[in-house]
């Protein structure tokens, strides 16, 4: 049997894919490594403890293009928390994480440089692409908010720094003609952070604070309709959202309104631009969603079968049209590590439904060829109506020129 279909077995047989066909896209054995730049340097790592390749762990998945990134739970004392990888390759071999944005950067001596990333959390990649980080920060630099310019050579920029370290959880983008605002959650923390970025600067900076509730997980509903932000806590299996109307005025405190209760804590949320909100659950082996314009009524949309070795199993983002998934299982005792896609037809949150702009345009085309019809029939009438009336009127002369020469015969003939 060929590997490809050796492959394609065994995802079957672990896989319990309700709501799609996933496809296997790479997938490494009881271990993950990086792109070392020499062996020496790998093997001093790992003999003085500086790498535990079997403590790394995706957290946080975004995709552009043809690059996955991937931020990793930095257990331990591993090196490096945001690497990148091809989405597509020709080796039978699982790639190796490249690390972000460079080697030299994330050497020991430089690891608590607060000029660079430190510790990824939450990522989101906007219209334009641009990936937004979340850097949980390090004991002696305190947490940010950077962008990187993937379509402008990785090119990145520090847009906010807060004044405390660790506890940053996750962030989702709301793009306005008054510039983007960035909705950031916390570990453990009642509140939810509001940036307003214009460009690379900041116009405002607040905290509107969630009575009775921790907002871990969130997600924010499509661009085609009255916005609303989903929280959840990772203490809880309820669902809630805020108006983000509310969110924009200002307010320093809300009261979510709520929608409905999950059957597992969610650790993790994401929402498609047609309205379909995307969960993973702690401890829990499967992903579920739920279609926001309908009663809250949750579906499974993947499971796997085998038993997962992570109280935070998965990792999802949305690009053109495509579900990619990151799972972390257990294979004969080992761990095991998993990247996924789907097709699914939709895109993320931040693009806008295409479908429901076809639409529109039917509609409005539509509305335009019957306006033209219309006007084509008026005209057309108008014209008839017109050569009528001009008809009418030369039956008329010829008839009054007609009566005058008879009358000139009959003098005549007198």
């Amino acid at each position: 049997m060929s590997l490809f279909l050796c492959a394609i077995f065994l995802l079957h047989l672990s896989s319990l894919s309700t709501a799609a066909n996933f496809n296997l896209v790479y997938e490494w054995h009881d271990e993950i490594d990086y792109e070392w730049p020499s062996e020496a340097s790998r093997t001093k790592a790992l003999g003085d403890g500086a790498f535990e390749p079997e403590k790394i762990e995706p957290r946080f998945l975004a995709v552009y293009g043809t690059r996955l990134f991937l931020s990793l739970e930095k257990h331990g004392s591993n090196p490096v928390s945001l690497v990148s990888l091809p989405t597509t390759s020709t080796s039978s071999a699982p790639p190796k994480l490249t690390p972000f944005s460079s080697w030299e950067e994330n050497e020991e001596e430089n690891r608590e440089n607060c000029h660079q990333i430190q510790q990824a959390r939450g990522q989101e990649v906007d219209s334009v692409g641009r990936l937004w980080v979340l850097d949980n920060g390090a004991k002696k630099c305190n947490a940010k908010l950077w962008t990187i310019d993937i379509a402008n050579n990785d090119e990145t920029k520090l847009i906010h720094e807060f004044p405390f370290h660790y506890s940053m959880q996750d962030l989702v983008l709301d793009e306005t003609q008054n510039g983007t605002y960035v909705f950031i959650t916390q570990t453990e923390k009642q509140l939810i952070r509001v940036i307003l970025v214009d460009g690379i600067v900041v116009k405002d900076a607040f905290v509107v604070y969630i009575k009775d509730m921790n907002a871990s997980s969130i997600a924010l509903s499509p661009k085609a309709e009255q916005r609303h932000l989903y929280i959840s806590s990772s203490y809880s299996n309820e669902l809630y959202s805020i108006s983000v109307a509310e969110l924009h005025s200002g307010t320093k405190t809300t009261t979510p309104k709520r929608i409905g209760k999950w059957t597992g804590k969610p650790y993790r949320m994401l929402m498609d631009n047609h309205g379909t909100i995307y969960s993973a659950f702690l401890g829990k082996n499967y992903v579920s969603t739920w279609k926001t314009s309908q009663p809250f009524a949750e579906q499974k949309f993947f499971e796997v079968a085998e038993p997962h070795s992570s109280s935070l199993p998965f990792s999802f983002a949305l690009d053109e049209g495509t579900f990619w998934l990151t799972a972390i299982g257990t294979n004969n005792g080992k761990q095991n590590y998993r990247i996924l896609k789907a097709a699914v037809g939709s895109k993320s949150y931040i693009h806008e439904d295409q479908s429901e702009q076809s639409i529109l345009w039917n509609i409005t085309l539509f509305g335009l060829v019957f306006f033209g019809l219309a006007l084509t029939f008026l005209a057309i009438s108008c014209i008839v109506l017109r050569q009528k009336r001009i008809n009418s009127l030369l039956s008329i002369r010829n008839e009054s020129h007609e009566m005058v020469i008879f009358q000139r015969q009959a003098e005549n003939v007198m």
